[in-house]
């Protein structure tokens, strides 16, 4: 589902529901540049062992360029399990971000595009005209905090500049002696009216003096002056004078009232797409008003309010379970969106990614962790690869179902996150059900996807001992017994061993639109005969509950190649 900034605001409810329902939540970010790690890495530095860089350094390169490049695009796609169905249900959104804030906020923001990561967008049909028009609006905790702090130094005069009239202006002087004296003449007027004073150049509104006013130093003058010569009285600024009237403690209060609940609701249709980002972690949505999207009175606006308020309470102090592909970049440049500066050591941005999403898994180090021949592999390509594999089934929901028939959406941050789902789901059941995965201390343990056990090898794919049954990547279509597989490239690789990739052929592009489920067969491999079997807690159907020791293999390990620790290890998986 492409949701715009015209959308998003009415949208909000649901999509937080979407996230308070979820069992995990996966997410791609597209951005505006990367860093060029060839050009600003030194060519022979002694910390790099064997040409590979520390994870410091690589922190260092891609924390320089996520304060430069912007996110363009996110794609959120929250998965949910029915259990009376024994399926898993997958909602994939996609945001296009508008980099400039609105043109009502006092920030400022510099937006910066890198020509060669844009014309990447370009390729595969991001439209930047798009983000700029549509696109949903986003604010970090850091920026927030100075527009509220810009915010508060305009409203309180007593912030403003002092300004100390040189003996030698007398021009200054002569004009703030008839301002006092008419402001003292007015408070000493015998009535009530007139009710105000307006302060202008003399002869203003009359021939030939109509369009003359008084200047900026001029009304920051006499501002300065009653302000602290007169705290019983208020100036307003009017087109070319400045206006006094009596001090009206209850208006006053009503009026500032006013402006608070204006620029509130200001910044948090700004805050825009942050409002998901903390809903994710359990962070504080106190700020979002239900009834800025509920109807406008009835029976229906308390029970929209009603409902938003236990979403907002079920979301309230609960982290969901993050997942992404190649995880460790995504993460940098969301910390930099949507929170704030990033911190210079790694160690430190370890800890805060860890407090704030307790459980992260990274779909790259689950699918190479065990296996280094699957490392060149892409995500749409590990996600071709276990196209075939009938269990768990997978089903989008109804109302989600752009990507059921767009075969075009590669790189589109909505649909790298949508694989990326169906990724997690697919190789972790395959890896949990060969119960090899346990104890990789304190002997080494080999394991592969799957070996699957005795009559359960129908349905999950064994990616393990390929090499007797496949030729070596490399070899041309047409020296191939069979066709390439779609979208897979063929032509040599940097790596020459074989995989069970090549066993895939052509990949039918008529998919049935909710299950996801080929309607033909994938070379030699054959989904079950419907109905699909029911789904239980028998290993090799469902997902590993997050308690198992599983993700204590698994979880909360980002793979950084090139690197030479090439994991970062965020912490400890809770139980």
């Amino acid at each position: 589902m492409d949701v715009t900034g015209q959308d998003f605001h009415r949208l909000l409810p649901s999509l937080l529901e979407s996230i308070a329902d979820a069992q995990f939540v996966a997410i791609d970010l597209e951005f505006s540049g990367i860093s060029n790690q060839q050009k600003s890495r030194p060519r022979a530095p002694k910390q790099y062992a064997g040409g590979k860089a520390s994870l410091q350094d690589r922190y260092d390169e891609e924390r320089s360029a996520a304060e430069k490049y912007q996110v363009l695009q996110i794609g959120i796609t929250c998965v949910g399990e029915s259990l009376n169905r024994g399926l898993y249900v997958l909602r994939p959104y996609n945001f296009n971000l508008n980099p400039f804030p609105n043109e009502k906020m006092n920030i400022q923001r510099d937006v910066t595009l890198q020509g060669r990561a844009m014309q990447f967008l370009y390729r595969h049909n991001f439209c930047l005209e798009d983000s700029l028009s549509s696109g949903v609006y986003y604010l970090s905790r850091a920026e927030e905090a100075e527009e509220r702090q810009i915010e508060a130094q305009l409203r309180d005069k007593d912030e403003g500049p002092s300004v100390q009239l040189e003996a030698d202006d007398t021009v200054s002087w002569e004009f703030m002696h008839r301002v006092q004296h008419e402001v003292i003449t007015w408070k000493r007027r015998p009535t009530k009216t007139p009710e105000f004073l307006n302060i202008a150049p003399i002869g203003h509104g009359l021939p030939p003096y109509l369009d003359r006013g008084l200047n900026s130093f001029q009304r920051l003058l006499v501002h300065q002056y009653v302000r602290t010569e007169h705290p019983d009285l208020v100036t307003t600024s009017r087109q070319g004078f400045i206006q006094i009237t009596a001090r009206d403690q209850r208006q006053q209060d009503a009026e500032k009232q006013y402006r608070t609940k204006i620029f509130e609701e200001r910044v948090a249709r700004q805050v825009g797409l942050r409002w998901l980002i903390e809903a994710m972690h359990g962070g504080d949505l106190s700020a979002i008003d239900p009834a800025s999207f509920a109807p406008a009175n009835g029976t229906k606006k308390d029970a929209v309010i009603s409902k938003f308020n236990d979403v907002r309470n079920q979301l309230q102090g609960h982290s969901t379970v993050l997942v992404g592909h190649n995880l460790f970049l995504d993460l940098i440049y969301l910390y930099a969106c949507f929170f704030g500066p990033l911190p210079d050591r790694v160690e430190d941005f370890q800890r805060i990614i860890h407090d704030l999403f307790p459980r992260i898994i990274d779909t790259k180090y689950l699918a190479t962790h065990d296996n280094p021949d699957m490392a060149a592999l892409n995500l749409e390509q590990l996600d071709r690869m276990l196209h075939p594999q009938a269990q768990p089934v997978i089903e989008l929901h109804p109302g989600h179902t752009k990507y059921a028939v767009d075969s075009d959406s590669t790189h589109e941050a909505g649909f790298d996150s949508f694989m990326t789902a169906r990724l997690l789901l697919r190789s972790s059941v395959s890896i949990e059900a060969s119960g090899r995965y346990i104890d990789e201390l304190p002997s080494p343990v080999e394991v592969a996807f799957f070996t699957p056990p005795e009559g359960e090898g129908d349905d999950l794919i064994d990616f393990k001992d390929a090499s007797a049954q496949l030729e070596v990547i490399g070899r041309t279509s047409s020296e191939s017994s069979s066709p390439p597989s779609s979208g897979v490239a063929t032509t040599r690789t940097t790596f020459s061993h074989v995989t069970k990739f090549d066993l895939l052929g052509d990949l039918s592009d008529e998919v049935d639109p909710f299950t996801l489920r080929p309607r033909t067969t994938i070379a030699e491999v054959k989904p079950k005969a419907e109905p699909e079997p029911e789904i239980d807690n028998e290993t090799g159907r469902r997902l590993p509950a997050w308690e198992s020791d599983f993700w204590k293999v698994y979880g909360n390990k980002l793979q950084v190649n090139g690197t030479m620790e090439g994991v970062c290890d965020l912490g400890s998986w809770p139980q």
